[in-house]
């Protein structure tokens, strides 16, 4: 694995705590931020070919 696929599969995990803990912690508009980091990760994968989902299901 490259440097760059393992440095965005770490950010994507990285967002995805990010994620739970405000959902947790009841902050919607950190929610909703880590909700569009998390799709533009996503999306950024898809684009090069980066399997997310062993790691974000």
């Amino acid at each position: 694995m490259d440097a760059f696929t393992t440095g965005l599969l770490q950010r994507i995990k990285a967002t995805e705590s990010d994620l739970s803990r405000a959902r947790d912690e009841g902050d919607d508009f950190l929610v909703e931020v880590e909700l569009g980091e998390l799709d533009d990760l996503r999306r950024l994968a898809a684009e090069h070919g980066v399997e997310v989902t062993a790691i974000s299901g």
